[in-house]
């Protein structure tokens, strides 16, 4: 059937959900990818800076460790807050918010001297960008069916895989090629490249998002209907839950206890993947950069077919175990060939295709309990214990690092954990969890 052109008036007849759908993804998801690429390059970028940083301000492995868990402290105090604001204030004006305030305290990162410099403003970046992820998948689900999730999540998630693939080699070439600069180090230019183009971006999410359905004017009356119905058919089953009746939901702190498991095994790598390969290599920060790529590359493909995958069979636990296993994998073989750079890349570029791919695949788990407030405050929940992990992981990799003079036995332990989640997730969910999501044949 043909689908009517934006702008233009759609008959009833000539509206389908998989032509809505796209619709609405193009409209919606370029600019919310952009977004999310800056979130997941400020996490990049730390570890980047972590090279001359260090050499310039004298830090330990262990204080950079903490610096770097210092932003998720802020992100975890302030994320159910801030997902609670955005379901009362709308998340147009919120997201907005989160991306200058942001952008504007990763710029002034250049400004930091001390150890206690650098805390107070991770800390600080933290606090402003908490409640952008769980914001951003809070309004996919206002505005996609369940059986489109695991697609459009997929393709949210690209973005964080891109911030590895183009904002690693970037990150490289900008320490490399600025450092001096008008007076300022690399890893300065690092900082405001990563904050600036969050203003600008603040100001698109205002004038391009919209808060409900309802609201957009893009879409004709008949399309307006027919996804409000498809999301509707959807939820039938799990209701309107306020945060406390979200918690107690079957599954919902046991999904919380997976996100953590695996977001130590993501911290892992977005923070110490650099450092594994410079150590392997001795190459340069451009080349590190270059090569730091190839795990993200392999996340991306991943996690665009798994998406597909999972949305056709709409049994999400299963594939997230399997990517757990495959992260799992990855920990170990890196850990066997941490000093050995070709193996190293092999394991990396698994661990990648594990562990990157696995998280927007979860994501299509807690919209199965919760709808409503309960949704705004419950995906925040479970990202913030799922955060947790990345205060353990930076910290517990670094100590490790300083106290043997590898990392690792941290690789075995993440790769255990790994194995965990996994377990959890094939013999500790609940039907509701089990429940197949599939969209109409």
């Amino acid at each position: 059937m043909a689908i009517a052109v934006t702008g233009a008036p759609a008959r009833p007849e000539d509206v389908t959900e998989a032509g809505i759908v796209r619709k609405v993804a193009w409209r919606l998801m370029p600019l919310i990818m952009v977004c999310y690429l800056f979130a997941f390059f400020d996490r990049i970028n730390i570890s980047f800076a972590k090279f001359q940083l260090q050499s310039d301000l004298g830090f330990s492995n262990v204080a950079y460790g903490l610096g770097a868990s210092m932003f998720v402290v802020g992100y975890v105090i302030f994320e159910v807050p801030s997902n609670l604001f955005l379901y009362r204030v709308g998340a147009r004006r919120w997201i907005a918010r989160i991306m200058i305030s942001w952008g504007i305290a990763t710029a002034l990162m250049i400004f930091i001297r001390t150890e206690w410099h650098f805390y107070t403003l991770r800390f600080i970046i933290g606090a402003m960008e908490a409640g952008f992820a769980p914001g951003i998948l809070y309004y996919l689900t206002l505005w996609f069916p369940a059986s489109h999730r695991g697609r459009i999540t997929s393709f949210l998630f690209v973005a964080s895989a891109f911030s590895g693939i183009v904002g690693a080699p970037v990150a490289g070439l900008i320490l490399g090629g600025l450092n001096g600069v008008a007076g300022l180090a690399g890893w300065q230019w690092l900082f405001l490249a990563g904050g600036l183009p969050c203003l600008l971006l603040g100001a698109l999410v205002l004038m391009r998002l919209d808060d409900r359905i309802a609201d957009a004017h893009w879409l004709s009356e008949p399309e307006k209907e027919l996804l409000s119905a498809r999301i509707a058919h959807h939820n039938r089953e799990i209701g309107d839950h306020s945060l406390l009746g979200a918690i107690r939901q079957p599954g919902f702190l046991m999904i919380g206890l997976v996100y953590f498991l695996l977001q130590i095994g993501s911290y892992g790598l977005n923070f110490w993947g650099p450092d594994l390969i410079k150590t392997a290599s001795g190459s340069s920060a451009a080349y590190i950069g270059f090569l730091t790529a190839v795990p993200y590359i392999c996340g991306a493909i991943s996690m665009v077919v798994v998406g597909r995958l999972s949305d056709a069979s709409g049994e999400r636990p299963k594939f997230v175990a399997g990517l757990a296993i495959a992260a799992a994998i990855g920990f170990f073989s890196a850990g066997l060939f941490d000093r050995q750079i070709v193996p190293l890349m092999i394991a990396l570029a698994l661990l990648g295709s594990g562990i990157v791919a696995s998280i927007p695949t979860f994501w299509t788990l807690p919209a199965k309990l919760v709808t409503g407030v309960g949704a705004a405050g419950g995906i925040a929940l479970i990202n913030t214990l799922g955060q947790f992990g990345g205060i353990v992981s930076p910290v517990m990799v670094g100590w490790v690092k300083d106290l043997t003079g590898s990392t690792t036995p941290a690789l075995y332990v993440i790769g255990s954990l790994c194995l965990v989640a996994a377990a959890l997730l094939l013999f500790a969910m609940p039907a509701s969890l089990r429940r197949s999501d599939r969209g109409p044949e």
